[in-house]
């Protein structure tokens, strides 16, 4: 099977813990598009077989996440695996529901954000936590990320914590939005509970636990329910339908004129999916093949 399965990962595990143990569950190669930090759930789309030939198409799907911000503490990690290393006071007044919500529509839109220290983001060869383990200074170039939205849900006075669910660009860090957020706030704060919703058009409700598919991994019927196939990946791609001859050419990676815009289609040939191709300046070359 060559297509997508989408894990609702649980905390506690990485996300190579769950490649893991899908790739022995398929015995294919599986990749992903994008990680979640152990202590993050949720939407975790993983690509099986030729699948991970999809992830160029797939890496820079938008976001949607729940979070839970604790306010009045700073951690060195900006979440809830770090170390307490400052606390300040929340004055009531600030964990009113209109003023949070006026605060947290300044975030929504076009914005430099810096990542957090501890992330694998590279400078000059090292990724930025390796600098943060020992203890060196690196300067931090801000990133072009995009809230679209962004939607106060809870207010929790007794622990000071703040929940909302916030959708955004790939490339957001929802750590250092909540620090961000927690500034504005006149106080500090850091991540204390991360659930991915939704990555592009993978929902969490369209989801399911590592533990589901080990316990139904020889039942064909339940595995082919929840797999999402090359063709189903690309449903939105237009299509073009090649004979015998073209077909042979296209395989072979022959290019041919193709009176279509720009763009990736998916291929078919006496009503079989093929696979994908790109048309480029008027040329229709292969792409994907199952």
């Amino acid at each position: 099977m060559d297509g997508i399965i989408v894990i609702n990962k649980h905390k506690g595990c990485t996300s190579h813990d769950i490649v893991y143990k899908v790739k022995k569950v398929f015995n294919k190669k599986v990749g992903h598009t994008g990680t979640l930090d152990p202590m993050a759930t949720g939407v975790l789309p993983l690509l099986i077989g030729k699948g991970t030939l999809c992830s160029k198409y797939l890496v820079n799907h938008d976001k949607t996440y729940r979070v839970n911000l604790q306010l009045g503490k700073k951690t060195d990690t900006a979440d809830s695996e770090g170390n307490i290393i400052e606390e300040r006071e929340v004055r009531q007044e600030k964990l009113e529901k209109d003023y949070i919500k006026e605060v947290l529509k300044t975030f929504v839109g076009k914005q430099k954000q810096i990542p957090p220290i501890y992330s694998a983001i590279k400078v000059n060869g090292k990724k930025l936590y390796e600098y943060a383990r020992k203890g060196q200074a690196v300067a931090i170039e801000p990133r072009n990320i995009e809230i679209y939205n962004i939607q106060l849900l809870d207010i929790d006075n007794n622990n000071k914590q703040l929940k909302f669910q916030v959708s955004c660009s790939k490339g957001t860090y929802i750590r250092s939005l909540c620090e961000d957020i927690a500034k504005r706030l006149g106080t500090v704060g850091y991540m204390l509970e991360l659930e991915r919703l939704r990555v592009g058009d993978f929902k969490i409700e369209n989801s399911i636990t590592i533990q589901e598919l080990m316990e139904n991994k020889d039942t064909d019927t339940y595995i082919k329910e929840h797999f999402i196939s090359l063709e189903k990946i690309f449903k939105e791609s237009d299509t073009i339908k090649l004979d015998d001859r073209k077909l042979k050419l296209f395989l072979n990676g022959v290019k041919s004129t193709q009176k279509s815009k720009d763009g990736i289609y998916k291929i078919y040939c006496n009503n079989k999916f093929i696979g994908t191709g790109t048309v480029e300046k008027g040329l229709l070359k292969r792409d994907i093949i199952l």
